[in-house]
């Protein structure tokens, strides 16, 4: 994986692939190869991840049964990237945004 991206605004959960893409291409620009998109719901418990892997997309989505994922505040046309670690914090629902690039701890 290239680069891995978090979207702040929130995602209808209703979206299949193809609005999935089309939101990906209005909030990124594009759907890079090799990239992960990730989109969260106005409530922050469900979450859809677009993989776009040099032939097609691939739509996962994740859910909590407790709790929220730690989503950074909703401001229009804001993204992050995440490294993988970060990633793997966010879809357990730990607070992911204090692991930094190379798994160090850092302030906000």
């Amino acid at each position: 994986m290239d680069a891995i991206w978090l979207a702040t605004e929130p995602m209808d959960m209703r979206a299949g692939a193809d609005t999935a893409l089309a939101k990906v291409i209005a909030v990124f620009g594009a759907a890079q190869p090799h990239c992960a998109y990730l989109f969260a719901n106005r409530s922050a418990n469900r979450m859809k991840v677009l993989v776009h892997d040099g032939f097609g997309v691939w739509l996962a989505v994740r859910r909590l049964n407790q709790g929220k994922f730690h989503w950074p505040d909703i401001r229009h046309g804001s993204e992050k990237e995440l490294d993988i670690e970060q990633l793997q914090a966010l879809v357990l629902g730990l607070p992911w945004q204090r692991a930094g690039f190379g798994g160090s701890i850092t302030l906000f």
